[in-house]
């Protein structure tokens, strides 16, 4: 109410406008009231909420000053939310040497970590979707969908026609992907490319692009999987490629970081900010070349 807009709310809290719209809808369902009504003109309070709003500033003032007491604990902790696929695939691996460099710093990532999980907001906010959805985040990078094995299935598949190469092998599903505009899935993919498989909606499906990836490693399938996240595995040859990496497909959505508003003033948030846009910017050209097969 304070700010006027959706967006200006996200901007503060440092979420996308349509979280705030969700976490609204969700106290409103809680409370068995309407508390924000919409219009042409912008929002406004219902009456119910207008009642409140007096006793809700004042505790809010209170809340506001707890929390700026609180804040003098995290010294050089910083607190990081997002996917956990994201966090365990792309970030962790990356950290030691963040810190390697800056030792005093320590996170806690997604509640858990070095440092401890404390009131208050988290310093960087990531999230996967389209890009309107955080006008004020910093974008990481699309995600490029491949199709991946295991080097077993790969080398049993390589000598069959290449369109119908998928024919009787398992496919896996990684539902991380599946409500991005760009139709990531195997149905979609097989008919991009002319391919022959029987029901291919079939198999598996998975939420986690971890999970997923650990059943192709253990020779269960072939998944469709975004690669920015698994460079790794493809670098020392654990996951290959069944088809050419120019039948890939970039993600409408991406990956994208939100910072609080204080991180100018904040010199650990300062330094992983620029860190990571960094490494971002390493993983964008990785992908880039990987889309037009030259080596990175």
């Amino acid at each position: 109410m304070r700010g006027g807009s959706l967006v200006a709310a996200a901007s503060e809290l440092g979420i996308s406008p349509a979280a705030v719209g969700q976490r609204i809808k969700a106290l409103e369902d809680y409370l068995g009231a309407e508390l924000v009504l919409r219009g042409r003109s912008g929002i406004r309070p219902s009456q119910a909420l207008a009642d409140a709003l007096p006793d809700l500033a004042t505790g809010f003032a209170e809340l506001a000053r707890a929390a700026g007491a609180l804040e003098m604990q995290r010294g050089q902790e910083l607190h990081l939310v997002g996917p956990p696929d994201f966090l365990d695939l792309w970030l962790k691996p990356r950290l030691p040497a963040f810190q390697r460099r800056l030792p005093a710093i320590s996170f806690n990532l997604n509640g858990e970590g070095e440092a401890p999980l404390r009131i208050g907001r988290a310093d960087c906010r990531i999230s996967f979707g389209p890009t309107e959805n955080d006008p004020a985040g910093q974008m990481l990078f699309h995600d490029f969908v491949l199709a991946v094995g295991s080097p077993a299935n790969v080398s049993r598949t390589s000598a069959l026609p290449t369109a119908s190469r998928l024919e009787g092998f398992p496919l896996l599903h990684v539902d991380f992907y599946k409500d991005d505009a760009a139709g990531l899935g195997w149905q979609d993919w097989t008919r991009r490319h002319g391919l022959q498989r029987t029901a291919p909606e079939r198999g598996i499906r998975f939420r986690r692009i971890a999970a997923a990836i650990d059943s192709v490693l253990a020779d269960a399938g072939f998944a469709l999987s975004g690669v920015a996240l698994l460079r790794p595995l493809l670098d020392d040859g654990r996951l290959a490629l069944p088809y050419a990496a120019t039948m890939g497909s970039w993600s409408a959505g991406a990956f994208t970081a939100s910072f609080a508003g204080d991180w100018p003033r904040r010199a650990p948030l300062r330094a992983f900010r620029e860190w990571l846009l960094a490494e971002a910017a390493d993983t964008r050209d990785w992908l880039e070349a990987l889309a037009s097969e030259v080596q990175a």
